[in-house]
C-alpha cells in the first residue's frame, strides 16, 4: 500500500491499522462521504480505534483518509451536530493532533479536519458556531462529505469568510 495515509505513517505503530480505500470507515458511516468522490480515496484509517489502547481515556476523531488527488491526508469526524458537542469534537481534534504529533513522518500533516453530521443539525447560533470551529482547524460540511470540500483541503484551515474571499478571486 502507498497511499497518502500510508506514507504519512510509515513506520508508526498506527500502519498496520490502515486499509485500502474507504475500508476502514465502517459501510453505515461511509454514507456520510458522497459516493463520486469514495473512489479518490486511496486508504483509510480508523484512528478512534487504533489509538484507544494507548489513549483510552483521551478524545479521539474517528477517521484520517489519504485523498489522491491532493496527496494530502484529511481527517473525517461523524458525530451529531449540536450545540453541546462543538466543545467535544474541539477536544477530539486536539487530543489526536497530540496522538499524531510523534507518528507522523517528517513533512507530512493532516491538511484538512472535517467533522460530518451523523443526524440533523442544531447549531444555536449557527455562524458563531462555525467561525468557532474555524477558529480551531475543523470544517463543518454538512451531513456528507462531498467534492467541492476537497477541492483543495489544504486550504481550508482559515476563517469561512477569508475562504471565501480567496475562492472567488480569478486564478
Amino acid at each position: 500500500m502507498s497511499g497518502p495515509v500510508y506514507r504519512a505513517l510509515k513506520g508508526s505503530y498506527l500502519a498496520a491499522a490502515i486499509q485500502g480505500g474507504t475500508q476502514a470507515i465502517p459501510g453505515d458511516k461511509r454514507k456520510h462521504i458522497e459516493e463520486s468522490v469514495r473512489p479518490e480515496f486511496l486508504d483509510s484509517l480508523d484512528l478512534d480505534a487504533a489509538t484507544r489502547e494507548r489513549h483510552p481515556n483521551d478524545a479521539r476523531w474517528d477517521y484520517l483518509l489519504g485523498h489522491a488527488p491532493s496527496s494530502q491526508v484529511v481527517a473525517l469526524e461523524t458525530h451529531s451536530a449540536e450545540t453541546s458537542q462543538v466543545s467535544r469534537v474541539i477536544q477530539k481534534r486536539a487530543a489526536s493532533r497530540a496522538h499524531l504529533q510523534n507518528q507522523l513522518t517528517t513533512g507530512h500533516n493532516v491538511a484538512a479536519w472535517y467533522w460530518v453530521a451523523s443526524g440533523r443539525v442544531d447549531f444555536v447560533p449557527h455562524e458563531k458556531t462555525i467561525i468557532r470551529l474555524s477558529e480551531n482547524g475543523i470544517q463543518f460540511v454538512g451531513g456528507r462529505l462531498e467534492a467541492k470540500h476537497l477541492a483543495g483541503p489544504a486550504k481550508q484551515t482559515g476563517h469561512p469568510h477569508e475562504r471565501r474571499g480567496k475562492r472567488d478571486k480569478p486564478r
